[in-house]
């Protein structure tokens, strides 16, 4: 099966995979921009080539750091925060003046994956790394800093074909990875450097990962072991800070769930544990407890999570005298489908 969809895969733009990490309460309080421009605000750019475009920060940084470097945030209008709705500055280097009252200088990359109008979410010391655990709110920027308009051709599409689909659980899988022009449905004809990231190598900055060449139609192919499943699987365009470009996706899971009854029957009215496993394990996710009720209606009558074990414990309580059917019921979740146990009794005695 091809990765497509956004649940299962998610397109990137300028960004780390998961995204930078959460803005906290308290902002920066050693820096105060007062003015920005950038040498143009509308940009062309096709394929896998980018533009610079330059921007200039007046700015005032009463930090402690000696030699400060400054980058620049944007954000997709019309989107709130996210990691594929955004793009990052190189750092800006100090061209004049002091710290305190100076001007930085430095270009933003932009591809044609960017396509959109961006306006400037915020400025902030150092440089674009969502590792680094930065807690304060980039500074604001002035109100009259106009849109950065980007229009993009030929943008690149990218998708993921895992094997076996979906993944039995303790085994491992391969995923081949394409990129190709999304005007034209064909490769762009020759080799191209991507970097194949899984886990934290997904989050982190796309020059921490290592690189691969794809063949000449735009494809590579990766083997992972079984563990790396339940964790991201990426492919990213390298840029020179966040990827221009790539795919996150979790490898599609089979939903394997048991349940068992620590009693087959009990008085009515008596709590009866129900024991049982989903394989993988999705920990922390969801399994109800149903009860039939009639010919087809099934009814929630408990809820549970899945441990780091596999395992899981339900409360069963036998409503009336007689074999009252049961099922354990897993929602979709994360890579793992909607499935549910064999239809198990206990009697209500």
């Amino acid at each position: 099966m091809m990765i497509r969809s956004l649940v299962a895969a998610v397109p990137l733009v300028g960004t780390a995979l998961i995204g930078m990490p959460a803005a906290q309460a308290a902002p920066n309080a050693d820096l105060t921009v007062t003015e920005m421009t950038m040498d143009k605000t509308l940009v062309a750019v096709a394929g896998l080539n980018t533009v610079p475009v330059t921007l200039t920060v007046k700015a005032s940084y009463t930090g402690t750091a000696a030699a400060p470097t400054l980058y620049v945030i944007f954000q997709l209008s019309g989107t709130g925060p996210g990691p594929s709705q955004s793009l990052y500055s190189t750092p800006l280097k100090l061209i004049s003046g002091t710290p305190a009252n100076g001007t930085w200088r430095g270009p933003v990359n932009v591809s044609s994956s960017a396509n959109g109008a961006y306006y400037t979410d915020g400025i902030q010391v150092g440089r674009f790394d969502p590792a680094s655990g930065d807690t304060t709110n980039p500074a604001q920027p002035p109100e009259s800093i106009p849109l950065l308009r980007v229009s993009g051709r030929n943008i690149p599409h990218f998708s993921a074909k895992v094997t076996p689909n979906p993944v039995p659980a303790g085994k491992p899988y391969s995923v081949r990875w394409s990129v190709i022009n999304s005007a034209t449905g064909k490769a762009y004809g020759t080799r191209l450097k991507v970097a194949l990231g899984n886990g934290a190598g997904c989050s982190g900055r796309v020059d921490q990962v290592p690189t691969v060449l794809t063949d000449t139609a735009g494809y590579v192919t990766r083997s992972y072991p079984s563990t790396a499943a339940d964790s991201p699987n990426c492919l990213l365009v390298p840029g020179t800070e966040a990827p221009l470009g790539g795919l996150d996706m979790l490898a599609p899971r089979a939903t394997i769930i048991s349940a068992t009854p620590a009693r087959a029957s009990a008085p009515v009215g008596t709590i009866v544990p129900v024991n049982g496993t989903v394989a993988g394990p999705p920990v922390g996710c969801e399994v109800l407890l149903q009860r039939l009720y009639g010919a087809s209606q099934w009814r929630t009558v408990g809820r549970s999570t899945v441990r780091s074990s596999g395992r899981f414990t339900l409360d069963a309580q036998p409503a009336y005298k007689g074999s009252i059917p049961y099922r354990a019921w897993f929602w979709n979740c994360r890579n793992y489908p909607v499935g549910n146990s064999k239809t198990f009794y206990i009697k209500g005695t």
